[in-house]
Protein backbone atom coordinates (compact mmCIF):
# COMPACT_ATOMS: atom_id res chain seq x y z
CA UNK A 1 0.00 0.00 0.00
CA UNK A 2 1.37 3.64 -1.00
CA UNK A 3 2.54 5.96 1.47
CA UNK A 4 0.36 9.55 0.55
CA UNK A 5 3.59 12.34 -0.34
CA UNK A 6 2.57 15.77 1.06
CA UNK A 7 1.17 18.50 -1.25
CA UNK A 8 4.14 20.88 -1.86
CA UNK A 9 1.77 24.04 -0.49
CA UNK A 10 1.22 21.40 3.16
CA UNK A 11 3.35 22.85 5.71
CA UNK A 12 6.35 19.93 6.54
CA UNK A 13 5.89 18.91 10.19
CA UNK A 14 8.71 17.99 10.47
CA UNK A 15 11.18 21.02 8.70
CA UNK A 16 12.70 24.04 10.24
CA UNK A 17 10.82 26.58 12.66
CA UNK A 18 9.63 29.17 9.79
CA UNK A 19 8.33 32.15 12.36
CA UNK A 20 9.52 35.57 11.64
CA UNK A 21 12.20 37.21 14.30
CA UNK A 22 10.65 39.56 16.45
CA UNK A 23 12.26 43.33 16.20
CA UNK A 24 14.00 44.13 19.57
CA UNK A 25 11.88 47.67 21.00
CA UNK A 26 13.50 50.83 20.78
CA UNK A 27 15.00 52.07 23.66
CA UNK A 28 13.19 54.81 25.52
CA UNK A 29 14.45 58.38 25.16
CA UNK A 30 16.16 60.30 27.39
CA UNK A 31 13.77 62.94 29.70
CA UNK A 32 13.63 66.20 28.21
CA UNK A 33 15.04 68.48 31.28
CA UNK A 34 12.38 70.83 31.99
CA UNK A 35 14.85 72.57 34.11
CA UNK A 36 12.83 71.97 37.44
CA UNK A 37 15.23 71.61 40.46
CA UNK A 38 14.60 70.37 44.02
CA UNK A 39 14.69 73.29 46.76
CA UNK A 40 17.11 73.05 49.24
CA UNK A 41 15.70 72.43 53.19
CA UNK A 42 14.43 75.18 55.07
CA UNK A 43 16.67 77.26 57.05
CA UNK A 44 15.54 78.52 60.28
CA UNK A 45 16.79 80.97 62.91
CA UNK A 46 15.75 82.52 66.23
CA UNK A 47 16.41 86.31 66.90
CA UNK A 48 17.67 87.55 70.65
CA UNK A 49 14.00 89.33 70.49
CA UNK A 50 12.34 86.38 70.46
CA UNK A 51 11.22 85.69 67.20
CA UNK A 52 11.87 82.85 64.95
CA UNK A 53 12.65 83.39 61.35
CA UNK A 54 11.60 80.55 58.55
CA UNK A 55 13.15 80.83 54.65
CA UNK A 56 11.32 77.97 52.44
CA UNK A 57 10.85 77.55 48.53
CA UNK A 58 9.39 75.23 46.50
CA UNK A 59 8.58 74.63 42.29
CA UNK A 60 11.88 75.64 41.27
CA UNK A 61 13.11 76.21 37.93
CA UNK A 62 16.41 76.91 36.65
CA UNK A 63 16.44 76.12 32.17
CA UNK A 64 19.59 77.23 30.40
CA UNK A 65 18.56 79.38 27.39
CA UNK A 66 20.36 80.66 24.10
CA UNK A 67 21.44 84.42 25.00
CA UNK A 68 20.41 87.16 23.08
CA UNK A 69 24.04 88.40 21.94
CA UNK A 70 24.59 84.53 20.82
CA UNK A 71 28.14 85.00 22.00
CA UNK A 72 29.73 81.62 23.50
CA UNK A 73 31.02 83.67 26.63
CA UNK A 74 27.56 84.88 27.53
CA UNK A 75 25.02 82.22 29.58
CA UNK A 76 21.58 83.04 30.17
CA UNK A 77 18.72 81.19 32.77
CA UNK A 78 14.95 80.85 32.83
CA UNK A 79 13.88 80.99 36.46
CA UNK A 80 10.97 80.85 38.53
CA UNK A 81 9.61 79.72 41.87
CA UNK A 82 8.02 80.34 44.61
CA UNK A 83 9.52 81.29 47.82
CA UNK A 84 8.17 81.83 51.54
CA UNK A 85 9.21 83.35 54.37
CA UNK A 86 7.75 83.05 58.06
CA UNK A 87 8.14 85.14 61.20
CA UNK A 88 6.68 83.71 64.47
CA UNK A 89 7.10 85.40 67.83
CA UNK A 90 5.67 88.15 70.42
CA UNK A 91 4.62 91.84 69.94
CA UNK A 92 3.34 93.91 67.13
CA UNK A 93 3.57 92.70 63.92
CA UNK A 94 7.38 92.23 61.91
CA UNK A 95 8.28 94.44 59.26
CA UNK A 96 11.45 94.21 56.86
CA UNK A 97 12.56 93.49 53.48
CA UNK A 98 12.32 89.91 51.90
CA UNK A 99 15.06 90.04 48.94
CA UNK A 100 15.13 86.87 46.77
CA UNK A 101 17.87 86.50 43.79
CA UNK A 102 20.17 84.13 41.82
CA UNK A 103 23.52 83.48 42.41
CA UNK A 104 26.06 82.50 38.65
CA UNK A 105 28.95 81.11 39.45
CA UNK A 106 31.37 81.88 36.25
CA UNK A 107 34.78 79.11 35.85
CA UNK A 108 37.01 80.80 34.38
CA UNK A 109 36.33 85.01 33.98
CA UNK A 110 37.06 86.81 31.33
CA UNK A 111 34.99 90.26 31.89
CA UNK A 112 37.44 92.09 33.41
CA UNK A 113 40.13 91.04 31.18
CA UNK A 114 41.78 92.13 28.29
CA UNK A 115 39.50 89.04 26.56
CA UNK A 116 41.62 87.99 23.49
CA UNK A 117 44.21 89.92 21.72
CA UNK A 118 46.30 89.86 19.40
CA UNK A 119 50.43 91.44 19.74
CA UNK A 120 52.77 91.87 16.96
CA UNK A 121 56.53 93.76 15.99
CA UNK A 122 57.90 95.11 12.98
CA UNK A 123 61.14 96.54 12.26
CA UNK A 124 63.49 97.56 9.00
CA UNK A 125 67.03 96.56 8.70
CA UNK A 126 68.54 99.00 6.50
CA UNK A 127 72.48 98.68 4.94
CA UNK A 128 75.13 99.40 2.20
CA UNK A 129 77.31 97.50 0.35
CA UNK A 130 79.54 98.37 -2.03
CA UNK A 131 80.86 96.71 -5.75
CA UNK A 132 83.65 96.84 -7.93
CA UNK A 133 86.22 96.04 -5.55
CA UNK A 134 88.65 93.93 -7.96
CA UNK A 135 91.90 94.73 -6.80
CA UNK A 136 93.07 96.12 -3.30
CA UNK A 137 94.21 99.33 -4.27
CA UNK A 138 90.91 99.76 -6.86
CA UNK A 139 88.50 102.43 -5.15
CA UNK A 140 84.46 101.18 -5.20
CA UNK A 141 82.86 101.71 -8.76
CA UNK A 142 79.59 102.09 -7.13
CA UNK A 143 77.05 101.44 -4.24
CA UNK A 144 73.98 98.82 -3.61
CA UNK A 145 71.89 99.37 -0.84
CA UNK A 146 69.82 96.96 1.42
CA UNK A 147 66.71 96.55 3.57
CA UNK A 148 65.18 93.81 5.37
CA UNK A 149 62.69 93.07 7.14
CA UNK A 150 61.01 91.41 10.01
CA UNK A 151 57.15 90.43 11.32
CA UNK A 152 56.67 89.24 14.53
CA UNK A 153 53.02 88.32 16.43
CA UNK A 154 51.08 86.56 18.74
CA UNK A 155 47.30 85.95 20.41
CA UNK A 156 46.99 86.48 24.16
CA UNK A 157 43.79 85.78 25.99
CA UNK A 158 43.23 87.53 29.04
CA UNK A 159 41.66 84.61 31.97
CA UNK A 160 41.30 85.55 35.88
CA UNK A 161 39.56 83.17 37.87
CA UNK A 162 36.00 82.43 38.75
CA UNK A 163 33.61 85.70 39.70
CA UNK A 164 29.75 85.38 41.31
CA UNK A 165 27.51 87.01 39.90
CA UNK A 166 24.87 88.21 41.87
CA UNK A 167 21.12 88.80 40.57
CA UNK A 168 18.37 90.24 42.60
CA UNK A 169 15.17 90.00 41.00
CA UNK A 170 13.38 91.63 43.91
CA UNK A 171 13.80 93.37 47.69
CA UNK A 172 10.33 93.53 48.69
CA UNK A 173 9.73 95.49 52.13
CA UNK A 174 6.62 93.88 54.02
CA UNK A 175 4.21 94.18 56.91
CA UNK A 176 3.05 90.77 58.08
CA UNK A 177 4.02 87.38 59.49
CA UNK A 178 4.29 85.58 55.96
CA UNK A 179 6.07 87.48 53.26
CA UNK A 180 6.10 85.75 49.64
CA UNK A 181 8.08 86.08 46.49
CA UNK A 182 6.89 84.16 43.19
CA UNK A 183 8.63 84.02 40.29
CA UNK A 184 7.84 82.80 36.98
CA UNK A 185 9.88 83.21 33.57
CA UNK A 186 12.48 85.32 34.56
CA UNK A 187 15.52 85.74 32.49
CA UNK A 188 19.15 86.16 34.20
CA UNK A 189 22.62 86.15 32.80
CA UNK A 190 25.99 86.66 33.03
CA UNK A 191 28.57 88.20 30.41
CA UNK A 192 32.49 87.10 30.03
CA UNK A 193 32.11 83.01 31.18
CA UNK A 194 34.22 80.59 30.09
CA UNK A 195 33.86 76.92 31.07
CA UNK A 196 31.46 75.76 32.94
CA UNK A 197 28.65 77.57 34.90
CA UNK A 198 26.81 76.97 37.81
CA UNK A 199 23.55 78.73 39.35
CA UNK A 200 21.38 78.29 42.27
CA UNK A 201 18.67 80.81 43.78
CA UNK A 202 19.12 82.94 47.07
CA UNK A 203 16.83 84.70 49.66
CA UNK A 204 17.79 86.43 52.15
CA UNK A 205 14.70 87.47 55.02
CA UNK A 206 15.42 90.47 57.15
CA UNK A 207 12.73 91.65 60.32
CA UNK A 208 14.13 95.34 61.24
CA UNK A 209 12.68 96.86 64.81
CA UNK A 210 14.08 100.43 65.83
CA UNK A 211 16.20 98.69 68.14
CA UNK A 212 17.99 95.94 65.48
CA UNK A 213 17.76 93.79 62.87
CA UNK A 214 17.22 90.04 62.58
CA UNK A 215 18.93 88.55 59.01
CA UNK A 216 18.62 85.32 57.81
CA UNK A 217 19.46 83.58 54.29
CA UNK A 218 18.49 80.65 52.42
CA UNK A 219 20.54 79.38 49.19
CA UNK A 220 19.03 76.54 46.58
CA UNK A 221 20.24 73.59 45.51
CA UNK A 222 23.43 74.28 42.92
CA UNK A 223 22.66 73.07 39.48
CA UNK A 224 25.86 72.76 36.86
CA UNK A 225 25.04 73.97 33.03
Amino acid sequence: MATPVPASADPDPAGPDLAQPVAAADPAAPPVDDGRVPSGPPATTKSPDGWTLTISAKDEVQMPSAPLTTAISSREYIVGGVFNGALDGPGDSPKGVFEVGYQIGCGIDMSTSNGVSLTGTAGINPSIGVFGLDFPNNAAEGVLPGIGGNIGGGITVGLKPGIINMVPVTKKEYKGAAPWVSISNFHVKIDGCVGESFIRSYATLTKSTDEGDAILSWYGVTKKI
